[in-house]
Parts: C-alpha cells; structure tokens; sequence
C-alpha cells in the first residue's frame, strides 16, 4: 500500500479535437516537494486545473486519492476543502483590498453580532504572514505591493487555508533571483512542517536545487521520473521534455551587421508609478542593421519603459529618436508601426493579444491595412498568410481557429511574434520574449532570431536571463540609475561585469 497523499489514477482529459492528459499515473508523498516539468502544451496545467476542482469530476477520466480515499471535486472549494491551494502564475488578489482582507477573503471571523471581527483578522493574517517569514504590514492595500510581496500575499491565503498540499504555477516568473532564492527557502521550511508541494516550472536550475522528485511531461503523457537523491542529470531531463536531443540551446551567433538604423538621443522618461519622478533620466544609444542590441539592468532600472516610450506607446519627457538618420517624433504606437517597428511586450496576457480572437485574427490584427479589398478584408490573403506563419513558427494547436486563450504560453508568444513579422516590421523590440516558456520553444525563438537579423531586421531584446543575453547579443546596454551605466560589446562582457554595472558599483 502506497503512503502517497496525493495519487492520480490513469486520468484523461479531452477537449474538442485534442486529447491533453492521455492516462497519466503520478503520486506525492507526505513532507517532499515534487516538480512538474515539460514543455508548454504538455499537460502540466491541465493536471493542477483538474487537481483544484476548475474542470470537476465528470469532466476527465480516471480517480484521485487523498491519503488513499477517492475524491470527486466539483469546483475549486472543494479541492480547498479537501486541502489542496492552488497558487496561479498570474496572481488572483483583489488588488484594492488590504493584505489582511486578502489573506482572509471568504473566511471572514465574525463577532457575536455577525459582524466582521477587524482585530481578528489582521491577527490571523498577521499569523500567517508569520509562517513565512516576512513582515508586511497587513493595513497596506495590495496594488502598492511589489510583485513579490504579492505573491507572499498569495501563499500566506493560501497557508491560512491549513492545506495538506501546495500547488505552485511559475511561483518565480515575476522575482528578483535573490526573491526566487527566499521563496525556495521558504518552500523547504512549509516541507519540514509538513507541507507538499508541487513545484510547475521552466527553470531547470530551480527545479535541481529546490525538488526532491521531478515527473516529466510531454504531449499529455508522464514520461519520465528523476529523484534528486540519485542526481538530476539536465541534458537527460531535457530531452525527456522535448522528445530529441538539444545538442545546442542558442544558435551560433553570425552577425552581419551594417548600418545604423536608429538612434536614440537623450530620452527622459516618467515613472510610470511614481508622480514628480522619473524612470529614464537622460539615456543614449544607436541600433544598427541586422543587429542584436541586448538592454541590461535591475527590475526598475527601466527598460520596459524605455522601450515603451519608443514604441509610443506611454509618453517620452524630452529626447530624440531617428530612423535611418531621420529624425521622427512617435506619439502613438500606429505611428511606429507604419514606420516598421514592432514591440513583443512582457506581459503578453495584457498587451499582446486580444482574448476574445482566434489565432488568425490575432496574427493578422496589425497587417490587416495590407489585406484589404476595397473596404473589406481579402480572407482568403489573410488565410494564405496566418496558414504560412502558422507553419512557418510550428504553433501547435488544432487549427488556425482555435481561441488564443486555448494554447499554451509558448504558442501565444509565437502568435504575437507572427504578427509583427506579417507587418513588415523592420525594427523589433522584445521584452521578456522567452519568460514562462519551456526549454525547447525558447530553443525554437533563438533560431528565429537568428533567421531575422539574417534577413536584415534589427531587434532589441529585454532580458532578466544574463546567459540569453550574452549568447545572443551582439552588445550589451546596460541601464541604471536612469541612465547608461555601460556598454559593451560580444565578448567583452560576463555576468559578473553585467551585474557590477547594472547594480551601479
């Protein structure tokens, strides 16, 4: 008789025209912290919406146990219940509400009038900040938190709930590496009380220093299971992933690069948060063609931002831009995109995509100008063009018709890079282009990378990963400050020399 707290039996889960979980078998035991790794679309999320009562019993094939006993939860309260907390890569707090009322919301204490005790619920938030070990003042409303102090919020609601098991979806995808280091910290503490996890990440690095057990998924199946006691081997535990060996994970970089294509002279640039500040103060530099142009520096040195106000789309204080030793002023984004510039944003959820569209309409949103037959748009160009992407960036999906909702991270991002490409877009600026993504589909963007400056397009690429950077850029900007701290060019920099200028010292 196994001693697994949570076993799943053989679950399949279908949706129209796909299979995503064909017969998967897992088990986690008491007191371990168990990873979930595999590309996107492999099934791992499908898993956690199944295990938190999101798609109820009934909807999938196959048992759950608890501590040996079946469950059958028919929505998230029940999984709850039962002692499961789901923690979400994109955070679920009400954001005008206080951290005390967010980490007690739904489970209010009452006085004997029925009313809410306000003393015991900062008390018990307070509590169960505690268990982590962070000191947040519970009155503070949860939008001035820091990214990482929210998802604190989110795993002390989680842990008021008294869980058996704590689920976490890409827990570091918004945290400094010296935050990721406190969390994992944090997670091995909540396993020696008696707490387990499961751990859903792309960081390999991570997952070998934090998990005692990593399962492997590929294309809804469990292929694979490596313990930590025996020694993660990561050439292994990729290939499981993708299915083929990944001899190579960045292309070899062969530049040509030729002549400048845009300069940016003297850019000031609001604080998007802070009234009366600045984010940008007085930054230079020139893109050249054919060129990888890396934007280095801490969370809020600014380079969102600056990128941003390039693109038009959140205003500059002063400074000037020129294409092609032409000096332009972009006020909007229409603007910078009929001059050939496209912007891949962070947060591809909020600003890349259209929620409501199909993987067509959202290829084809920005070149529909080029597709129009007098006042209609010619659908059979715009079908021959999004089958030809569609292909051509191996989105997997059932069909061009499938809602963007429905796809996994991996595949939006290559939706949303097909839409600059179809608009002619000369100069591409990519902000985080790999963040959330699996090992093999980052593998695939570095290629397309290199095809695109091959072809001649110029792209500067946002990064918080330092190896990226230096396997991919041509050279290297380094913001901080509010300014250019320093530049350098392939070969002269490393990550030491990378953190040492962004960190100003």
């Amino acid at each position: 008789m196994s001693n697994a707290i949570l076993t799943v039996q053989n679950v399949i889960k279908r949706f129209s025209g796909t299979v995503a979980l064909k017969g998967v078998d897992m088990e986690l035991y008491p007191n371990e912290i168990l990873a979930l790794a595999g590309e996107n679309g492999a099934g791992k999320s499908t898993l956690m919406k199944i295990l938190s009562g999101i798609y109820p019993h009934g909807d999938y094939e196959g048992r759950l146990l608890l501590g040996g006993e079946p469950c059958r939860f028919q929505g998230p309260a029940d999984s709850e219940d039962a002692g499961i907390a789901m923690i979400y890569q994109e955070l679920n707090l009400e954001l005008d509400l206080t951290v005390a009322e967010n980490i007690l919301l739904g489970r209010y204490p009452r006085t004997k009038l029925g009313l809410i005790d306000w003393k015991r619920v900062h008390t018990e938030a307070r509590t169960a900040l505690d268990m982590l070990g962070v000191d947040i003042d519970t009155r503070l409303t949860v939008r001035n938190l820091s990214p990482s102090l929210q998802q604190l919020v989110s795993i002390a609601r989680a842990l008021y709930r008294k869980p058996r098991i704590l689920i976490l979806d890409e827990p570091t995808s918004v945290l400094t590496e010296k935050e990721a280091g406190s969390l994992m910290d944090i997670l091995r503490g909540l396993r020696d009380k008696g707490i387990s996890c499961i751990y859903i990440s792309h960081k390999l690095d991570e997952i070998f220093a934090l998990c005692d057990r990593t399962v492997v998924f590929r294309d809804g199946e469990k292929i694979s299971e490596h313990k930590k006691s025996d020694g993660y081997d990561s050439a292994r535990v990729i290939e499981d992933m993708i299915g083929r060996r990944l001899d190579a994970m960045y292309p070899v970089r062969k530049a040509s690069i030729g002549q400048e294509v845009l300069r940016v002279e003297h850019f000031r640039v609001a604080h998007p948060f802070a009234y009366g500040k600045t984010i940008i103060d007085d930054v230079s530099f020139s893109l050249h063609r054919g060129e990888i142009l890396g934007l280095s520096g801490l969370v809020g040195a600014g380079r969102s931002e600056l990128c941003s106000a390039i693109f038009g789309a959140m205003p500059k204080l002063c400074g000037k831009l020129y294409l092609g030793g032409k000096e332009v002023n972009i006020t909007e984004p229409s603007q910078a995109i009929k001059l050939g510039l496209g912007f891949l944003s962070e947060d591809r959820k909020k600003n890349g995509f259209i929620w409501s569209m199909s993987i067509r309409e959202n290829m084809t949103l920005v070149a529909l100008r080029d597709m129009m037959k007098g006042l209609f748009v010619d659908q059979k160009k715009e079908l021959q063009l999004a089958e030809e992407f569609f292909g051509k960036l191996r989105v997997k999906a059932p069909s061009l018709d499938t809602q963007i909702t429905n796809l996994s991270g991996g595949n939006q991002q290559k939706v949303i890079l097909a839409k600059w490409l179809m608009s002619e877009t000369k100069i591409l600026m990519l902000d985080e282009p790999t963040r959330g993504i699996d090992v093999g589909t980052k593998s695939e963007i570095y290629s397309l990378m290199q095809e695109l400056t091959d072809m001649g397009i110029s792209i500067i690429m946002i990064s918080s990963e330092m190896p990226e950077l230096l396997a991919m850029c041509d050279r290297l900007v380094v913001l901080g400050k509010g300014i250019v701290q320093r530049e350098m060019v392939r070969g002269e920099a490393d990550e030491v020399s990378l953190m040492r200028a962004a960190s100003c010292t």
